[in-house]
């Protein structure tokens, strides 16, 4: 639910890029910085509610983190002037940043092993659903509203508020639980402070795993770049280079973010058969295929069936980046290390939208209109189909020259600031548990 109404949050921007540029009489690229200026700052979400998830718990960084989501979306909706906007935006980054991490660690080891798979792309597609509802508001209650655009902002406010009080009443993680109570117990056996044995791990964790932390940025940026370049201008692409009204925009982004839900479930659960990056492998090579559907049709229909599969195969390799980026975190910091590696992926593919747009924007072409008279408009056709066939095989190759650890038991490990996990690591060693945990992972066979 959080995530899911994270990502409604979040794309009430791209949504609402030809609303917000006549509003503030601005250009749809000068617009798109909002976007850039939201994924820039996810990463310093991500370091601070992460790190505050793994020492303090899952449950009230989360409602915190939700609080401040919906602030910042009525705020969005009051901004009177451009500059007012933009920063609006980018505190708004700040606290969309944490979301993730936290979500997916609560989610994640609370599933059995077996199953992480099918619930990694399922939670994963969150993301997708929120798109879903937003274009499903924008079409049917923004044309009609006195709020025009600033309804689809009122009512993200509303339901993140929602989320963050239904939360309240639900426990925390057991497994964090269990591992702080072993920690407490540590620190007064040893008469030291959990904070300071916290800060101790995670400067020994930095120096362990400094390498699989930089592979994992680089490749959560090549996702990033994926999804943005592909759905961030698609109502835009639709509206202004193919030339359907924003409504029939709107209801061809609906069409495509079913297939994104469709594909990151289905290929989540695959993946606890396939391996976690064969099939990130498989969904990138057929989505790489599957770009001329995408962009070179100019009926309705055909380029919704290609917008659909291309969606099905993006948000097919992400359903397995939850549980990928779990099983590759340090296990004690698994709602900060995957949560910044992330964010700061994002960071590196925040020129996304704006790239795609200026780009567009410059690149003018005829085509011929609804009433068969010809037309000039952007090209993001063009631009699209360049930026993803090589996004789609970059991802592929880095994926392949990585590692995955499939069937992971990471919520055996020891919490962070364990003392006597800290302990294990001293000389530079791995925390003996984990050292455990790897050797007797379960077989993929056996999983099967």
């Amino acid at each position: 639910m959080a995530w899911t109404v994270d990502g409604y949050d979040f794309h009430s921007i791209s949504l609402s890029i030809s609303n917000l540029s006549k509003y503030y009489g601005k250009g749809r690229e000068e617009i798109s910085t909002a976007i850039t200026l939201t994924l820039l700052f996810r990463s310093l979400g991500a370091v601070i509610f992460g790190l505050t998830g793994d020492l303090y718990g899952r449950k009230w960084p989360m409602i915190t983190n939700l609080v401040i989501i919906a602030g910042m979306q009525l705020a969005t909706a009051w901004c009177n002037k451009f500059s007012e906007f933009l920063l609006v935006r980018a505190l708004f980054g700040i606290a969309m940043g944490g979301i993730w991490g936290l979500a997916s660690s609560m989610g994640l080891e609370n599933m059995p092993v077996q199953s992480r798979g099918l619930f990694s792309g399922i939670l994963q597609q969150g993301y997708a659903l929120g798109y879903l509802i937003g274009a499903g508001i924008n079409m049917g209650f923004v044309p009609k509203s006195k709020h025009s655009f600033k309804l689809l902002f009122y009512i993200g406010a509303a339901i993140t508020l929602a989320v963050a009080i239904l939360r309240v009443p639900f426990p925390e993680s057991k497994q964090f639980e269990e591992r702080k109570a072993h920690e407490k117990e540590q620190a007064t056996l040893h008469n030291t402070n959990s904070v300071k044995m916290f800060t101790k791990d995670a400067k020994k964790i930095f120096r362990i795993y400094w390498r699989r932390c930089l592979y994992c940025i680089a490749m959560m940026a090549l996702f990033n770049w994926s999804s943005h370049t592909s759905q961030d201008m698609y109502p835009t692409y639709m509206h202004e280079t193919k030339h359907f009204s924003q409504p029939m925009a709107s209801k061809a982004t609906m069409i495509a973010k079913v297939g994104a839900i469709i594909g990151g479930t289905l290929f989540g659960y695959y993946s606890q058969i396939l391996g976690r990056r064969f099939t990130i492998i498989l969904a990138s090579l057929l989505g790489a295929a599957l770009i001329p559907l995408w962009v070179l049709p100019t009926s309705w229909g055909t380029l919704v069936a290609g917008a659909f599969l291309i969606q099905f195969m993006v948000q097919g390799a992400w359903g397995v980046v939850p549980i990928h980026l779990q099983e590759l975190s340090p296990p004690q910091f698994r709602s900060s290390f995957p949560g910044i590696c992330y964010q700061l992926g994002n960071m590196l593919a925040a020129p996304a939208a704006q790239v795609t747009s200026a780009v567009s924007e410059g690149r003018r072409k005829w085509v011929k209109g609804k009433d068969g008279v010809m037309v000039e408009g952007p090209d993001y056709a063009f631009t699209q189909a360049v930026m993803m066939s090589v996004i789609f095989m970059v991802l592929a190759v880095w994926v392949a020259a990585g590692k995955e650890k499939l069937g992971s038991r990471f919520e055996m490990v020891r919490a962070a600031g364990d003392v006597a996990a800290v302990e294990d690591m001293q000389g530079g060693g791995v925390n003996v548990v984990e050292k455990e945990l790897e050797e007797g992972e379960v077989r993929r066979e056996e999983m099967v």
